[in-house]
């Protein structure tokens, strides 16, 4: 197929980006690299043999991506374009839903005009608020989502369930993410945020490597094992493997589908701090400071709907997963 990815020079875009290679599939990026750097799509190519058209367009930018679409036939389109941090957008909401709203509704309209209505959309577990089951299924209710990122992701899933449900020339594949760490194994491609991290792996990785003094851990006296957030984790590997997988319910004509994309196991913060200390051998200094808003005690998944129905399952466990992300970091101390 002929893809377009959308924030394909950002973490989860650049190994999903290796993923489509490695299972034959022709891509295109398009990227503003607000969150992101060029240097990833390099290395992509590297690891995957091949050069692959980039376009710097924001998504906001209607003329801009007419262009692109006027000069590729895409097949589909993998969207992973947006703002993504959960404290972030409680303290930036207008910015999230200004760009992650509007530049998905310029997408959209720009993708029926060129006559693709393919689309697999990276959601997130966040939609589902404080859920009331857990492990968290595709059919728990939707709660109220608990930060404006994830009021973002909530709605544009309805935006886009209301699309197919109106012209069944769409398919819509929903990817509700858990918690995405790790690296590709090689250590050439990883996550590399701008600024402060917003996300605790790599806020981990910089400390190890010398570039922070330690890291904030926000709030002990959750009701978990330790008082610290337990999370899904999921390998990055892991994760762009699922959206290969994923494709085949475009190719089969889904209409609208729903998956959680989790290993199905909770791990608390501190877990995942002793385990990256465990497997690596390097000590992470820490604090604990107040709660985060937006955060919710417990969040894991039940992911066996995308094993049954398009035969993916997580490959990679945590410690797997801390042992990549440091390879990356200690490769790549600064970053690209």
């Amino acid at each position: 197929m002929q893809i377009l990815v959308t924030g394909g020079a950002g973490y989860i875009g650049s190994h999903t980006l290796v993923a489509l290679a490695e299972a034959g599939h022709e891509t295109v990026v398009v990227d503003n690299l607000s969150n992101s750097n060029p240097a990833s799509l390099t290395r992509v190519e590297e690891l995957a043999g091949k050069k692959i058209p980039f376009y710097q367009v924001d998504l906001r930018n209607r003329e801009g991506l007419c262009r692109v679409l006027e000069q590729h036939h895409f097949d589909a389109c993998i969207h992973f374009a947006g703002l993504k941090a959960v404290g972030e957008s409680t303290e930036k909401p207008w910015e999230y839903y200004e760009n992650n709203i509007n530049g998905t509704l310029t997408l959209l309209d720009v993708m029926r005009q060129h006559g693709c209505k393919n689309i697999l959309f990276s959601s997130s577990a966040t939609v589902y608020g404080e859920p009331n089951v857990i492990p968290i299924t595709e059919a728990c209710p939707k709660g109220r989502c608990t930060s404006p990122y994830g009021q973002t992701k909530n709605m544009l899933e309805e935006i886009m369930m209301d699309m197919q449900r109106a012209d069944k020339d769409w398919n819509v594949v929903i990817l509700r993410y858990f918690n995405p760490i790790g690296a590709h194994p090689s250590g050439r491609i990883g996550e590399n945020p701008n600024g402060i991290p917003n996300n605790l792996m790599p806020f981990i990785t910089q400390v190890a490597v010398g570039r922070r003094p330690e890291l904030g851990i926000f709030g002990n006296d959750y009701d978990t094992p330790d008082g610290t957030c337990v999370r899904d984790f999921i390998h990055v590997m892991d994760l762009a493997q699922g959206h290969v997988a994923a494709l085949k319910a475009i190719e089969n004509h889904c209409g609208c589908a729903i998956y959680n994309l989790g290993t199905g196991q909770g791990y608390s913060v501190l877990q995942l701090v002793k385990t990256f200390e465990k497997v690596n051998g390097i000590h992470i200094p820490y604090c604990i400071k107040p709660r985060r808003a937006g955060d919710i005690a417990i969040c894991y998944s039940n992911p066996s709907k995308a094993e049954k129905e398009l035969g993916w399952i997580a490959q990679f466990g945590l410690e797997d997963m801390c042992r990549d992300a440091w390879n990356w970091q200690r490769n790549n101390p600064n970053g690209y």
